[in-house]
């Protein structure tokens, strides 16, 4: 009898069998999990540098004019450090190799008008005039608006906008431009010595019918939050599943084996079933 399977022996190893986790899928969730917590903090902290980001841009935006930084130190201007700075300076503007790049602004469709300034000191920069109306796109429609002789800007400091704009590529050949790429406005129009950045002037230095400056938008998105949460949001739902799957168990009810009705025979086939014998009715 001693080789016998008793069937409560059964019942005891088929839930410890179904509560045995799947290791695969065990480390699946928990590396998801682990994961999703990670993005979540890291959307933390890329947010905490976009305020930051702002408010130096704030600062810089809304500081007293600056003259731009000397010829010296134009290899170390950086995006991070320099654009947005409110900067001035002074020279010629020579309007007959002025550049016109396609751009779309609150006043419609049109043309970032950029023309070199030359310095006194041999170096020249492109300054961003500001916008004209595709109608005005034509130099001579706006004769009173070029200024001649010294005259002094006062703008923002941009960085370069190398080789176009979305999926458009300049092309300097046919005088297309779609973006303000200093080197190649500077190689196409022959310019010497010229800044590796540009200035957007600012509103004040319109002249009569002139492009219209001061249209620089200053926006970065800051959606971190919600991308934050969002990751946070899919960890808690991982843990949640977690739980159900490895913690269930802890307030699983026991199992109860109910006494069957029909008298003592019945009893009596059910013990020796149970015993692992078998018992007949008398």
């Amino acid at each position: 009898m001693s080789d016998l399977v008793r069937p409560e022996d059964n019942e005891t190893r088929e839930p410890a069998r179904a509560a045995r986790p799947h290791l695969w899928l065990t480390v699946l969730l928990l590396t998801a999990f682990v994961v999703l917590m990670a993005l979540g903090v890291w959307q933390v902290e890329r947010r905490a540098w976009k305020l930051a980001l702002i408010d130096r841009v704030e600062q810089r935006v809304h500081a007293p004019a600056q003259p731009i930084p000397v010829r010296a130190s134009w290899p170390a201007i950086t995006a991070a450090n320099d654009e947005y700075r409110h900067v001035s300076v002074t020279g010629r503007f020579e309007h007959d190799r002025e550049t016109l790049v396609q751009a779309v602004t609150e006043e419609g469709p049109g043309y970032w008008v950029l023309t070199p300034l030359a310095r006194s000191d041999g170096t020249a920069l492109l300054v961003n005039r500001g916008f004209v109306p595709s109608e005005r796109r034509d130099a001579s429609t706006r004769q009173d608006g070029n200024p001649n002789g010294q005259v002094e800007i006062t703008g923002l400091l941009r960085i370069t906008e190398p080789k176009g704009g979305f999926l458009r590529n300049n092309v300097p050949q046919h005088n297309r431009w779609y973006s303000r790429d200093v080197a190649a406005i500077a190689a196409a129009r022959d310019l010497q010595n010229v800044a590796p950045f540009f200035v957007d002037a600012d509103a004040g230095s319109q002249s009569g019918n002139g492009p219209i400056g001061g249209l620089t938008v200053v926006r970065f998105p800051n959606n971190h939050l919600i991308y934050a949460l969002t990751w946070f949001a899919l960890a808690f739902m991982l843990a949640g599943k977690l739980f159900v799957r490895f913690g269930g168990g802890l307030f699983r009810r026991k199992r109860f084996v109910h006494e069957p009705t029909g008298g003592s025979n019945a009893s009596a086939r059910r013990t020796g079933s149970d015993a692992g014998t078998i018992v007949e009715p008398t």
